[in-house]
Parts: C-alpha cells; sequence; structure tokens
C-alpha cells in the first residue's frame, strides 16, 4: 500500500489534526475545537493529537491487534503521560479518530466520530462516517450557524454550544470520540473489505471532506482524480480556494473560516 499525506491549518492557529502513513497503515486524527474554554489540561490539543497518534500507530503496528484493541491501548498510555491533568474535564482534549489497515488481502477501517474513510470501488465509493454529534444540540448549533464567522455573536455562539456539547460527549445520549478513557474505543465503527474490492482508499478529516458534504462543491469522483493526479496537496488547496469565495460563512455557516485539513491517500499497485 502506497500512501500520500498531507495535512494543513485552517489559520494562524496551530493545527490541530494529526496525520501519518505506513506501508500498511494510514491515520487521521482531528482535534477537537476547545473555544477557548478550560480543558483540565496544560498540554493543549495539538500535544494530544500528536501523542495519540504516536501511539496509536505503534499499537497498531502489529497486524493481529484488532483496531478497536490499538485504539483503547493508545487512550490508556495517552492518559498515563498527563496524570497531573484533569482528565475528568468534560472539555479534556480530545480528537476524532479514522484509520485504514491492510492485513493478509483484506483492508479493516476504524471510524470514531466525523472523520470519515472513503473507499473507492470498482463501481462506487462507499463512505464510512460517523454523524451522532450533528444529532446534538440541533438548536444551539443553529445558533451559532446564523451568524457569520467574524462576528462577536458568532464567538459567543460558538462558546454556549461546545460547553453544552461537552456534556454530552462520551456518553450513551451524546456521541463518541478519543478523550482520556480508553472505553471510547468501543464505540467506534469497524469493518474489513478485501483488498481486490477497493481501487484506492481516502482517509480525511472534516475539515477536507465538507468539499463534498457540506459545501457541496466536488463528487468523491472528482475528489479521487484530484489525488492521483495532484495529491492530498492538491485536494486542500481546492478547499481553501472554495473557502475564501465565503469567507465570513454566508453561503456555508460553519464555526470558523476555514478548518485544519488533512488527507492520507492510498493506493495499490
Amino acid at each position: 500500500m502506497r500512501v500520500a499525506i498531507d495535512t494543513q491549518p485552517g489559520g494562524a492557529a496551530p493545527n490541530e489534526d494529526w496525520v501519518a502513513g505506513t506501508p500498511t497503515l494510514a491515520v487521521v486524527l482531528d482535534g477537537l475545537s476547545t473555544a477557548g474554554l478550560d480543558t483540565g489540561c496544560r498540554h493543549g490539543v495539538p500535544w494530544y493529537v500528536a501523542h495519540l497518534g504516536t501511539q496509536l500507530v505503534a499499537a497498531l503496528a502489529d497486524p493481529e491487534t484488532a483496531l478497536t484493541a490499538g485504539l483503547a491501548d493508545a487512550l490508556e498510555r495517552v492518559a498515563a503521560l498527563h496524570p497531573e491533568c484533569d482528565l475528568s474535564n468534560p472539555g479534556t482534549p480530545s480528537a476524532t479518530v479514522a484509520v485504514v489497515r491492510e492485513r493478509g488481502g483484506f483492508l479493516d477501517h476504524l471510524v470514531l466520530a466525523d472523520s470519515p474513510v472513503i473507499l473507492e470501488g470498482h463501481e462506487a465509493f462507499t463512505v464510512v462516517t460517523d454523524l451522532r454529534v450533528d444529532e446534538v444540540l440541533p438548536e444551539l448549533r443553529a445558533e451559532v450557524e446564523q451568524y457569520e464567522t467574524h462576528t462577536a455573536d458568532h464567538k459567543e455562539a460558538l462558546r454556549r454550544f461546545v460547553t453544552a456539547q461537552r456534556q454530552t460527549r462520551n456518553t450513551s445520549t451524546g456521541y463518541w470520540v478519543a478523550a482520556a478513557g480508553p472505553e471510547a474505543a468501543d464505540h467506534a465503527l469497524v469493518g474489513s473489505t478485501p483488498t481486490k474490492e477497493v481501487r484506492a482508499a481516502a482517509v480525511v478529516s472534516d475539515g477536507a471532506s465538507r468539499l463534498v458534504t457540506e459545501y457541496g462543491m466536488a463528487t468523491w469522483h472528482e475528489v479521487f482524480t484530484t489525488l492521483r493526479t495532484g495529491g492530498p496537496r492538491e485536494l486542500i488547496h481546492h478547499v481553501r480556494k472554495v473557502e475564501a469565495t465565503d469567507p465570513t460563512g454566508r453561503r456555508w455557516p460553519r464555526y470558523k473560516p476555514g478548518d485544519d485539513a488533512s488527507v492520507a491517500f492510498c493506493q495499490w499497485s
């Protein structure tokens, strides 16, 4: 498996995405926004995703390790790296997780939250994503989206939304992400596809997938064509060009003008 990767921040703030590729593995993590609220952790989201990603790649190097078991192990190991922090804080650093791994003629996948895995079959595309987060607090989400992204009203509405959203994170009535506890791994979507049925695969953060899912400015076929001809960097560049036509979120309401975007593109000879 050949993996091409790229990640770019959505603005001047540090990139809270993380991406890695090996000859058998592709991983994308998308750190969740803190909206400037207290997290109980002195390290921050970029530190969290970097350490979780490193631990996850190490845990999944053994093909006999199930993806969920590897994620649970990585979560435990990262928690052990900063016991001095308040890991019970509902805003403790967290992230979405998307993984594909080639193993003995099969392509395994794991998706926790809304960073999707897209499989290009010989006749159609399969998109694996968990959109439970979109069902949480729709009234507060709509309040955020009514304001342009550069306004004080937007910032305050986003703070209210994230504050309330944190209370539903990793609960039976909310949605699940990677945070401090290993039990989140049990709520990931997992599956396996014969490699002979997959032409290519893309593992992306929602900062890249929104070109199709939110903006409607490309199809998955067009995305994979871009990935083949220009690679992940060209795809992210295309996302940024689209966002530049709507800098304040009037056409496409969103949390910020540009989100961190990461892509891992997997191909076979």
